[in-house]
This record gives C-alpha cells, structure tokens and sequence, in this order.
C-alpha cells in the first residue's frame, strides 16, 4: 500500500494506491492519525479510493476508526472514486450508510 497525503485548508485529502488489510491498515491508521494530531484545524478527511485494488475487514475497521475520530472533532469524512469491487465491500459492510461515496474529490466540496 502506498499512501499519498495532502492538507489543503482544513481538508485532508488521502491518496491510498494497493490494498487495505491487516499488514498495511496498522500503517494507514499511524499516517492520519499523525497528520490529524499535528493539524488540529482538520475538519474534513477524504479518501480517494481509485487505486484501492481490495480491502478486509481490517482495512474497514481502520477507515470506520478514522470515521469516529473526524466526528469526535466534530468534522467529517467522505469516500472518493471506489472501484466497483471496492464498492461492493463497503455496501455489504454497511459502511455506506454513515459515510457518503462521491464520485470525485471535488463532489466532496474539497
């Protein structure tokens, strides 16, 4: 997994290229968190997911722990450019249904 992160004003956007799942969600996790501990202001946390090739059950425990740090400071999340089979993971996880998929980061109003 390769992870691409970038502050655009109180935004973090993530580039995540590879999978998500138990060797590289550890990683993943320390990243952001990292990044959201430095920049306090950080309200919004956008993951653009078009290079994500699979993700486990670790790789979703991992976003859904994100989630709930973004809401605890009172931010939000939003899930960008899912690959159909990527899609299909977070549908039947019900992970939808609490955090939106946008087709681009701009419809995440970056």
């Amino acid at each position: 997994m390769k992870l691409q992160l970038e502050k655009v004003g109180r935004t973090l956007v993530v580039q995540i290229s590879g999978d998500l799942d138990l060797e590289s969600a550890p990683i993943f996790r320390d990243k952001i968190d990292n990044v959201l501990t430095e920049y306090e202001m950080i309200n919004k946390l956008v993951l653009n997911l078009a290079e994500v090739n699979f993700v486990d059950s670790s790789g979703l425990g991992a976003i859904l722990g994100r989630y709930k740090k973004m809401r605890s400071r009172g931010g939000f999340m939003y899930l960008t450019e899912a690959k159909p089979s990527v899609s299909k993971v977070f549908e039947l996880s019900g992970l939808f249904k609490i955090i939106p998929l946008e087709q681009t980061n701009e419809d995440s109003a970056i």
